[in-house]
């Protein structure tokens, strides 16, 4: 048992191996079946090492009683219908078989053993079975002695190949296509040869090299018209829009979704016109799709039903004849297109509305930090009445708000008119110098010193959102100088040709952790830093100012508004 379990090791469990055995088996069929008894026993061999090798049916699988039934059959019909017809048919399809190897992704080592099992089998149809099919054995008398007995060293050399460097769970490729050419291309040189030496009547060889070499023009002709040029596609081309266009012109199909896609302002009215333009083709009756629990229909039902599902998108297709499996998958193709302009339409509608809700965002936010500063200015000077105590301070007070609540109604007013419209950004431009003169009369009552050059800058600015963001930056200095002693608060509209303003206190530096993020995104502090000044500035931003912290240290903390861009 042990010698035999190696011999099945050996051959019988190595794909080619057992490729070589059935060749060999072949050979002795052809070469001595006729002139033995032997012929039946032969024959029968060699269909069962063809059974044990063949790719489509594996070794361990289970048959059922009709791949029974169709082995017994083709078992009985070679024993007693083989002719060499048959044989050379035999031969060609077991080329087609081995040569369609050759051709697929295999590594070369693995293509090696294909080559030369493809070599022999077409010398011994070409050298061996056509010539018995014409009758010119006494023409290649002289070769019969090397196919005899040198041509079966190819399928000993495949046995005798080492496997050690074949994969364990290697599995044969079939390429269904190149399988079918060369098939092809072997009958063409069979029933050519036969019929050149039937009507012609001329020696075999030379009628083999007509055959041979037309095939081998035709092949080249056909080669060079796949793709020709540069300037002319050729076949190639027409051969890719033919896959891509049964029943339908790909190029067609993708520039009207497009232009659905384009022109639709929303996803279900893209949806909608897709599906009309897909229920005009000739080959559809009708077209049901459902997204979500919604689900609509054009055209009418049939019986010969498909369907496809794209994510959201379920499609059922009623079509007027059924579909062939390359007719499905070119529709399969349509409809995925469909769906993935459907998901970027939708995803387009997200982005807009996420836009929009973004926009109301920054808008209220923005809105929000003026009305904050709107009410803390009201703070100050409603705690300026508490506190008022004498005459002289109410004449003082009324002065001040005689100063202030104008300014803080024209602030006010601008804030409403932003809620009311923020899609308008109506800008008021003004003078550094008119600016600077109301605005220090406007804080003269704050502990604030201030300090401006003798030439104010020339340049235009935008006094609201200087108002906003400076007395941002000016309460919260306050807020320190409530938590600390001998705060000293410094606002200074820097000597240069734009607008540069830097408002100083002596208190303690900002926190690293803080200070990192402080115009980056909302931060939280106990003096109130942080949600303020990021709004702050995404507001001198879009402006064109730069707010920014140039000095972080205890005694000295400092931030800069500074133009960047004129408006």
């Amino acid at each position: 048992m042990q010698p035999l379990y190696k011999f099945y090791r050996l051959a019988l469990d190595d794909t080619d191996r057992l490729m070589a055995l059935m060749i060999l088996s072949l050979h002795a069929l052809l070469v001595w079946g006729e002139a033995t008894q032997l012929y039946s026993a032969l024959l029968l061999c060699h269909y069962g090492f063809f059974l044990l090798w063949q790719p489509v049916l594996r070794q361990n699988a289970k048959l059922s009683w009709q791949v029974t039934a169709v082995i017994i059959i083709g078992a009985y019909l070679s024993m007693f219908y083989m002719n060499w017809w048959i044989t050379a048919f035999w031969i060609a399809g077991l080329f087609a078989l081995i040569g369609g190897r050759v051709f697929s992704s295999d590594p070369t080592r693995s293509r090696l053993p294909n080559i030369l099992a493809a070599t022999y089998l077409l010398a011994i149809l070409l050298l061996w079975v056509v010539p018995k099919l014409l009758g010119s054995n006494n023409e290649l008398a002289a070769a019969e002695f090397l196919l005899v007995y040198f041509l079966p060293f190819l399928p000993l050399t495949i046995l005798f190949l080492a496997a050690k460097n074949k994969p364990a769970s290697y599995t044969t490729n079939i390429d269904f296509f190149y399988t079918l050419l060369i098939f092809l291309l072997t009958l063409i040189v069979i029933l050519g040869s036969f019929a050149i030496g039937t009507i012609w009547q001329i020696n075999y060889i030379k009628l083999l090299i007509f055959a041979v070499l037309g095939l081998a023009a035709t092949l080249v002709a056909l080669s060079w018209l796949w793709n020709p040029s540069a300037t002319f596609s050729g076949l190639e081309l027409l051969m890719s829009r033919y896959l891509l266009s049964i029943g339908l012109p790909f190029e067609q199909w993708i520039r009207k979704i497009a232009m659905y896609a384009e022109d639709e302002p929303s996803a279900d009215a893209f949806l909608q016109a897709a599906m009309r333009e897909l229920d005009s083709l000739n080959w559809v009756s009708g077209v049901v799709w459902q997204v979500g629990n919604q689900s609509q229909q054009v055209g009418e039902t049939t019986s010969f039903i498909s369907t496809f599902s794209f994510q959201q998108l379920h499609l059922t297709l009623y079509s007027r004849w059924q579909f062939t499996p390359a007719m499905y998958l070119h529709v399969q193709l349509l409809t995925q297109i469909l769906g993935e302009f459907y998901e970027a339409k939708l995803r387009e509608e997200t982005i807009s509305q996420n836009t929009y809700m973004q926009t109301l965002y920054e808008t209220g936010s923005r809105l929000t930090h003026d009305i904050k500063n709107i009410l803390q200015s009201l703070g100050t000077l409603s705690a300026a009445v508490e506190q008022s105590s004498h005459a002289s301070d109410d004449a003082r007070l009324i002065e001040l708000i005689k100063k202030q609540l104008p300014r803080l109604s024209q602030r006010l007013a601008s804030t409403l008119t932003k809620l009311e419209m923020p899609s308008i950004d109506k800008k008021i431009q003004a003078k550094v110098g008119v600016w600077w003169k109301s605005f220090k009369q406007l804080n003269t009552h704050y502990q604030i010193q201030f300090e401006a050059p003798a030439t104010m800058p020339k340049a235009d600015i935008d006094p609201d959102v200087l108002d906003s963001v400076v007395d941002n930056l000016i309460q919260n200095a306050l807020e320190k100088a409530k938590l600390e002693a001998n705060v000293l608060i410094t606002v200074a509209l820097m000597p240069s040709q734009h607008f540069c303003l830097e408002v100083c206190d002596t208190g303690s530096a900002i926190a690293a952790e803080i200070s990192d993020r402080l115009f980056k995104s909302h931060v939280t502090s106990k003096n109130g830093l942080g949600v303020g000044l990021y709004h702050a500035a995404q507001q001198a931003k879009h402006a064109g100012y730069e707010l920014s912290l140039i000095d972080n240290s205890d005694g000295e903390v400092r931030f800069r508004l500074e133009m960047v861009a004129q408006h």
